[in-house]
């Protein structure tokens, strides 16, 4: 069970195939606008009402792009999303009643484990970020960044009773209705026992090391990847490819902007200025480029794609953060909100970008800059490599194989 954006579900395609190798019979439950990528992987599939990109180009969705702080962002996200639980609880409980067990992502495992409580079912959270409170680092909903010890931990905190907040309508009305205790006071002592649960995380070690003061059951087991079982490019993709130098690769994947014309002309005039071509993916942005070094494309596996160009510019959600890493190819990352920030900083801190260029105040010259430090410094070129190299030899399924064998037992 996921919800969210393509970025929050593509990586499910991929675990739930691995998992339906291994003989598991495996339904995704997620938005119903996912359904051609939930099908063409193979899988099972329940929709979820609510879509995403709707949410995010309605009037209270671009309220997000007038908050400066991750705080302020978060305030705003709340309320979409407590709104959006309760449309979706009624399918969540349809699709779990039909399950033998739970592999519940970060967007609804409060939700989901108190079904799953109600229904006599186990259950595991499958997190693509590290959500839990530790004194290595600031929560990577709020960006990221090191506050010191003690502050990175109450923030952590802090944020998890903000994830109460979503839930603390949602979890009572479930419990009601499949017959278990319901007094409001216990919401969130309740949310809290189910967050205790164990936690597989999607995500590689070398990335995100497993902080030292997490509790057991909190586990990094490696990424999860889209399922691509062909990994063709469209023809003109492949034309462009051979028609010269290797491209650069620029896509903000499912982040929505104000000014979606105005921010293509800056991509295009920094590639110009940097002397490279561009690859540039609509995306939920809208982004558009024209001309003979120029191409615009729609959805392409990044699987295929990346590794032929010779950065990729992406907004550092997780999961194109992953498929940048596992490239071996040099990244500029462009963060948006919420978590961006935290994988931006991961990629500067790795060595395979120069630096990151959030979007607020984004300038031609400030992309350009680091256009040309990405492609043309070799250290960030060697990082990548090598790096990728190690992300590719990991195994992100077999761990949760190993975790839902413990689960059933």
């Amino acid at each position: 069970m996921t919800a969210g954006s393509r970025g929050d579900v593509a990586p499910f395609t991929g675990l739930g195939d691995g998992l339906a190798r291994a003989g598991h019979e495996v339904t995704l439950v997620t938005h119903g606008c996912f359904a051609p990528l939930v099908v063409g992987s193979g899988l099972a599939f329940h929709p979820l009402p609510v879509d995403p990109r709707a949410e995010l180009e309605s009037s209270r969705g671009r309220g997000l792009h007038r908050s400066a702080t991750g705080v302020g962002k978060m305030t705003r996200a709340v309320g979409m999303a407590r709104a959006a639980i309760a449309r979706m609880t009624d399918d969540l409980i349809a699709a779990a009643e039909k399950s033998d067990a739970l592999l519940l992502s970060g967007s609804l495992s409060p939700v989901g484990h108190a079904i799953a409580e109600a229904l006599s079912l186990p259950s595991m959270g499958a997190h693509l970020q590290p959500l839990f409170p530790t004194r290595e680092f600031a929560p990577p909903l709020l960006g990221g960044g090191h506050w010191g010890a003690a502050a990175n931990r109450l923030a952590g905190h802090g944020v998890n009773l903000a994830v109460e907040r979503v839930f603390s309508a949602a979890v009572p009305a479930v419990r009601t209705r499949l017959g278990l205790a319901s007094a409001r006071a216990g919401t969130g002592r309740r949310i809290r026992a189910g967050l205790r649960r164990p936690v597989q995380h999607g995500f590689s070690p070398l990335v995100v090391p497993r902080p030292r003061d997490w509790r057991p059951g909190l586990e990094v087991c490696g990424y999860w990847w889209p399922y691509d079982r062909d990994g063709r490019l469209p023809t003109a993709l492949e034309e462009f490819l051979d028609a010269g130098p290797a491209p650069v690769f620029v896509g903000l994947g499912s982040a929505t902007v104000p000014d979606p014309g105005g921010l293509s002309e800056v991509i295009v005039r920094a590639l110009r200025r940097a002397g490279l071509r561009g690859v540039i993916q609509r995306g939920w942005s809208g982004l558009e480029a024209t001309g003979e070094d120029m191409l615009t494309v729609d959805e392409v596996p990044h699987s295929a794609l990346f590794g032929r160009t010779a950065a990729v510019v992406h907004h550092a959600g997780a999961g194109t953060t992953g498929a940048g890493l596992r490239a071996g190819v040099p990244a500029v990352p462009v963060p948006v909100q919420f978590d961006e920030g935290f994988w931006a900083d991961r990629l500067v801190g790795l060595g395979v970008a120069p630096c990151a260029v959030p979007l607020r105040g984004l300038t031609a010259g400030m992309l350009a800059e680091a256009l040309v430090r990405a492609t043309r410094e070799p250290v960030h070129r060697e990082r990548a490599r090598s790096l990728g190299a190690l992300i590719r030899a990991e195994d992100g399924v077999t761990p949760v194989l190993t975790a839902l064998d413990r689960l059933a037992g």
